[in-house]
């Protein structure tokens, strides 16, 4: 199911522990396409969150239908999800940054402090290997975060607390769906 990542909180269990939780308001969604083999060559539904669509490969499609609502009491406490979202982009970063990479010496006369230094050979390859650590665009990509348990749900609010954090910043949609 689709839905909006809220910001971070914590609860309380039963036995008195604080567990910081992630709150997601989850659908409801509506099944607006269904693609079968026959038609479209795979089977798949695409569910959509207002103008936000997503298309989900799933084994058996004739069990949903084309207005379906999906809501959140779809999950219950205890289950393991899978959460995708876009992560928090950190802009254009330097190697010690993005690959953690250690940094010069800080002595006198070194003018080496935080720069790349050598990068590759000389006449032989003559070129940059592929591949190469150097600075560039950091985050901003597709993150999993995979086998998170359920710590409580609301139906009546249609939010979804889970364990742990969430791929994003508060506002983005995010993918959950039921671990394998």
């Amino acid at each position: 199911m689709l839905g909006i990542k809220k910001g971070m909180t914590q609860i309380f269990d039963t036995a008195g522990n604080a567990l910081g939780v992630t709150v997601v308001e989850l659908g409801p969604c509506v099944v607006s396409r269904i693609k079968t083999v026959a038609s479209d060559g795979y089977c798949a539904i695409q569910i959509s969150l207002g103008k936000k669509k997503r298309e989900l490969r799933i084994a058996k499609p004739e069990e949903y239908q084309v207005g379906q609502e999906l809501k959140v009491d779809l999950f219950k406490v205890g289950d393991v999800v899978n959460v995708q979202g876009l992560s928090i982009g950190k802009g254009f970063q330097g190697r010690i940054k993005r690959y953690h990479q250690h940094r010069g010496p800080m002595s006198h006369g070194s003018k080496c402090h935080r720069i790349m230094g050598s990068i590759g050979s000389g006449t032989t390859p003559g070129r940059i290997w592929k591949g190469k650590q150097m600075p560039g665009r950091m985050g901003g990509g597709l993150v999993t975060n995979r086998k998170v348990s359920v710590a409580q749900v609301i139906p009546e609010k249609n939010l979804l607390l889970v364990k742990g954090s969430v791929p994003g910043k508060p506002g983005n949609v995010v993918l959950v769906r039921k671990a394998k």
